[in-house]
């Protein structure tokens, strides 16, 4: 199972790292062509903030995987490895289901919605840069059950 989750990460890395990296040529393209020769590629701004969108999202999923979610760590850090600690981490882990669902649930609506329209410069269907949603939203979900798998083991151990 690790390996499956080792590979997960790679892949998104690689997949956030070569976005980051066509966006940034995009932007810097755009820039040159803009002031050097007075002329703009009508999808060039499009496809880099499209890029921005789905790196952001891929990239909110890489560091659930890591366990780098947005957390305040003041409250945990002087919990740990007491009962306590282990409520706040099953409480975290509750809501950061909820947040996820919510995040599926409304994606999913957005991305079906979004069928109708196309974007102005690439002519793509809309619902390709919502579609991200659902897909994030799965894999944090992936990466909640092996985190909530590690409570349920410290949970376990802490009753035996």
């Amino acid at each position: 199972m690790d390996r499956i989750f080792k590979g997960l990460r790679a892949l998104l890395y690689w997949v956030s790292v070569v976005s980051m990296s066509v966006m940034l040529a995009i932007i810097f393209l755009q820039v040159i062509t803009r002031y050097c020769f007075g002329h703009t590629f009508e999808w060039s701004e499009e496809l880099a903030r499209f890029l921005f969108v789905w790196v952001v999202f891929l990239g909110s999923a890489l560091i659930m995987g890591e366990g780098g979610h947005l957390a305040v760590q003041l409250l945990p850090s002087r919990l740990q490895g007491k009962a306590a600690g282990l409520v706040l981490e099953v409480f975290v882990n509750l809501c950061s289901y909820a947040f996820i669902v919510l995040l599926m649930v409304q994606g999913a609506k957005m991305t079906s919605i979004m069928t109708f329209q196309t974007s102005p410069g690439l002519g793509l269907p809309m619902s390709y840069v919502y579609a991200i949603m659902p897909l994030s939203g799965a894999l944090m979900l992936l990466y909640l059950v092996k985190d909530t798998v590690r409570i349920a083991r410290a949970v376990l151990a802490r009753r035996a």
